[in-house]
């Protein structure tokens, strides 16, 4: 008996051209931004880019801390404008200086946490925000302050019964013996200012790959296992003057530099033509402007290589301005 091959049906070949088209397409990393202004207030292009973004939590600095004649000071404390909204929840950020742990006492770092908690708790209040169970530190830790401020991360767990997790910097995963291990269960890596933007480099100080990749080269090794990761999309132009010294203008694109005033040197940099006033500040003829921004193929490679060094992770785009996520496919 001869037997007829049966013809499948068309719905299967519609599900597997499907999970062929659902293969290949490129899963989207889930994002959300650090918020850095001093006044809580966004605009459309704003909203519409916290909105689009998949995580439930929008990183928001309250204020810097800083040891200022030997008190400690809270430094531009967040404000909130009335039209202010968000379904997000909101995690307190707080960057204290590294000096402010230099010979501290020890019953200094208990009064400093009291004081951290306080004034984040005074914050939420005064302006009614809805925030997640974690308070986020950022300090450029040396050597010299590790113990002082991780006893800090310690007191102020258990002062304020909320998870404390802490920003990571690049050095600080190389040369993670001497710099010691934070003791928090979430660190967030900040992949950007691989070198000083002061310096005389043709290299791009916000985000150099090569650097980056020198410097993660052990990453999976590092002690925590709970890296989130912070990528730069900000950008800024660095003049430079006769002398040779440099000063920073933020906020700076190639799109500033089509000006009559000013002679293309390269793709990213130009010599001013004549005396003005140029972004606010007063620049003269000769001195130079070089842009420095980031592009959508370096974070790319830059997640293509942390895809390989650790798990599953959260991207927090430094920072949510109009100026830098408007026209990014994120």
């Amino acid at each position: 008996m001869l037997f007829r091959k049966k013809s499948l049906p068309i719905f299967f070949y519609a599900v597997l051209a499907f999970l062929l088209i659902s293969c290949n397409k490129k899963e989207k990393q889930l994002h959300t931004f650090y918020y850095w202004k001093t006044n809580l207030n966004l605009n459309s292009v704003e909203k519409k880019a916290l909105d689009q973004s998949g995580s439930p939590f929008l990183y928001t600095r309250f204020f810097d801390v800083d040891k200022i004649n030997g008190k400690f000071e809270p430094i531009a404390v967040i404000t909130k404008d009335k039209n202010f909204e968000t379904d997000k929840k909101i995690v307190p950020t707080i960057f204290i200086t590294n000096r402010s742990f230099q010979n501290i006492q020890k019953e200094e770092i208990i009064f400093l946490a009291e004081k951290v908690n306080a004034q984040i708790q005074k914050e939420i209040k005064e302006y009614g925000l809805k925030v997640n169970k974690e308070i986020q530190i950022d300090c450029d830790w040396t050597v010299g302050t590790k113990n002082d401020y991780f006893e800090f991360l310690k007191q102020l767990k258990k002062i304020s019964g909320k998870e404390i997790t802490c920003t990571l910097r690049l050095h600080q995963v190389k040369d993670k013996i001497l710099m010691g291990i934070p003791p928090v269960e979430k660190v967030y890596l900040m992949c950007y200012s691989t070198s000083s933007p002061l310096e005389n480099s043709d290299k791009n100080s916000i985000l150099d790959f090569n650097i980056l990749k020198s410097y993660l080269s052990k990453l999976e090794d590092y002690p925590i296992r709970k890296i989130e990761v912070a990528l730069p999309i900000y950008s800024w132009g660095i003049v430079t003057n006769h002398l040779g010294k440099h000063k920073l203008i933020n906020a700076l694109s190639t799109k500033d530099l089509n000006n009559p005033d000013f002679k293309k040197i390269s793709e990213n940099k130009v010599k001013i033509l004549k005396d003005g006033f140029y972004f606010g500040n007063f620049l003269n003829k000769g001195f130079t402007i070089k842009i420095e921004e980031i592009s959508a193929e370096q974070l790319e490679n830059v997640i293509q290589f942390l895809n390989k060094k650790i798990g599953p992770y959260t991207i927090i785009y430094y920072q949510l301005d109009s100026k830098f996520v408007e026209g990014r496919n994120f």
